[in-house]
C-alpha cells in the first residue's frame, strides 16, 4: 500500500510477510467444510493497484495514468475486480469512482502508516463514506478497513517507524501476547468503525503467521499469501483452516518476483536490493531474471484458488513504478525485486526524472489466460 514514508512498491512486498455470529455464505463460496460452492471458481477476480504520490514527479499517481491502467486491468488483464489500496483519500476515491464507472468491482482498502492512530482512523472512516456512497448508486463495493495493522499502526509493535518495527520484531523484541492484545483491540476499533460508515461487506487484510484476528468482526476473510510448497495439495491443506470460520475467503495479496528462486524466497523475495548505495542496486549474487517463474507461480496459485472455488484473489501487483526495469543492466535492474506483473521501462535511462512506459511482463499474460478463460465459462 502507497504510504507517505515510502511508495508501496518494493517497500510494501519488502514487508509482506517479514517473519516467519457467522455471515451467511453468499452464492459462489466454498464451505468450512469443503463442500462444493454453487459456483466453480473465483468469484472476485482481480489485482491489487496501489495509489500514492511516488518517489519521483515522474512515478507519481496521475489521474490520466490511472484511467488508462484501469482500462487495461479490465479490458487486458480481463478481471472483474480491482483492489484499489494505498492512502490520500482524493487518490483513493478517484480510482475506486473510475473503476467503478468501468464496471468494475471495488474492493476498496485504505492503508495508513506512520501516523497517529486517530489520523489512521480518520483516513478509514473517510474512505469508508466514500465507499458507501458509491454502493448506494449501485456500484458493487466491499471494503477493508486495512492491512497488517501490527506493521502499519504505531503502538501495536515497539518502534516509531516501519523499519524499527520490522526490526524489533525480526530481533525477537516483542512481547507477543501484549502486541497481541493491542493488535486485537485496534482491529476491533477499525472494524467499528467500518460498520458505522459502510453498510455493506467488510474484511480486513491479514498476515496470518502473525495476525490473529477475531472474523467474527468482517463478513469476508482475508488473508495476504505468500507461502511456497512444491506441491500444490500443501497449498490446499494450508488455505483449508482459513475456510474454517464459514465465512468467503479472499487472497487479497499473492505474487512473487521475476527471478530464479524468488517462489522460495516468499515474502522475502524482495530482499535482494542494497538500499544503501547511490544509486541503489541489486546484491551480491545477482540474481537470473526470470519471468517464467514469476509467472508459473503466480498461474498455479490461482489455478489453486479456483479449484477451491475460493471467493476471490488479488495479484499484487500491477505495477510498481518507482522499480524501474533496467534491460542489460542486471545490477541496477530494479525490477527484480517488484511483484509488479508490469514493469516500469524508463524512455531515457540515466535521467533523473525520465519519462517511462509500462510493459507486461510474462505473469501479466498468465494471468490474462487465467481470468479470460474463467470469464468465459461463466
Amino acid at each position: 500500500m502507497e504510504k507517505t514514508w515510502k511508495a508501496k512498491g518494493i517497500s510494501r512486498a519488502r514487508f509482506l510477510t517479514g517473519v516467519a455470529g457467522a455471515a451467511v455464505l453468499p452464492a459462489g463460496v466454498a464451505s468450512a467444510t469443503g463442500r462444493a460452492a454453487p459456483h466453480k471458481g473465483l468469484a472476485r477476480r482481480g489485482v491489487v493497484y496501489t495509489v500514492g504520490a511516488g518517489e519521483t514527479p515522474a512515478t507519481a499517481w496521475s489521474t490520466a495514468r490511472m484511467c488508462a491502467d484501469l482500462r487495461v486491468i479490465r479490458d487486458g488483464l480481463h478481471a472483474n475486480t480491482v483492489d484499489v489500496t494505498g492512502d490520500g483519500v482524493e487518490r483513493l476515491t478517484a480510482t475506486a469512482a473510475e473503476a467503478a464507472e468501468l464496471g468494475l468491482r471495488v474492493w476498496l482498502q485504505p492503508t495508513l502508516g506512520d501516523v497517529p492512530e486517530r489520523d489512521i482512523l480518520e483516513h478509514l472512516a473517510e474512505t469508508g463514506r466514500f465507499a458507501e456512497r458509491l454502493r448506494r448508486q449501485g456500484a458493487r463495493v466491499e471494503f477493508s478497513v486495512g492491512c497488517e495493522f501490527w506493521l502499519f499502526v504505531p503502538g501495536i509493535i515497539p518502534g516509531d517507524t516501519v523499519f524499527e518495527r520490522i526490526e524489533n520484531l525480526q530481533g525477537g523484541n516483542v512481547d507477543r501476547a501484549a502486541m497481541q492484545r493491542r493488535l486485537a483491540r485496534f482491529t476491533a476499533k477499525a472494524a467499528t468503525l467500518g460498520r458505522r460508515v459502510f453498510h455493506g461487506r467488510l474484511s480486513y487484510a491479514s498476515a496470518p503467521e502473525i495476525d490473529q484476528v477475531d472474523w467474527n468482526l468482517f463478513d469476508i476473510v482475508g488473508v495476504d499469501y505468500y507461502s511456497y510448497f512444491p506441491r500444490r495439495s500443501d497449498h490446499v491443506r494450508e488455505l483449508r483452516q482459513h475456510l474454517r470460520h464459514g465465512k468467503p475467503l479472499v487472497i487479497t495479496e499473492f505474487g512473487t518476483c521475476a527471478y530464479a528462486g524468488a517462489p522460495e524466497a516468499g515474502g522475502m523475495a524482495w530482499d535482494i536490493v542494497d538500499h544503501g548505495k547511490n544509486p541503489e542496486e541489486i546484491r551480491d549474487p545477482v540474481p537470473v531474471r526470470s519471468e517464467r517463474v514469476q509467472a508459473a507461480y503466480v498461474a498455479d496459485l490461482l489455478d489453486v484458488f479456483a479449484s477451491m472455488n475460493l471467493y476471490g484473489a488479488m495479484v499484487f501487483e500491477f505495477l510498481t513504478a518507482d522499480a524501474p526495469h533496467r534491460p542489460g543492466d542486471p545490477r541496477h535492474d530494479l525490477d527484480l525485486a517488484s511483484y509488479g506483473i508490469t514493469k516500469a521501462v524508463q524512455d531515457r535511462p540515466g535521467d533523473p526524472d525520465p519519462d517511462w512506459h509500462r510493459e507486461p511482463k510474462e505473469a501479466f499474460h498468465a494471468v490474462a489466460r487465467a481470468y479470460g478463460g474463467a470469464r468465459q465459462r461463466q
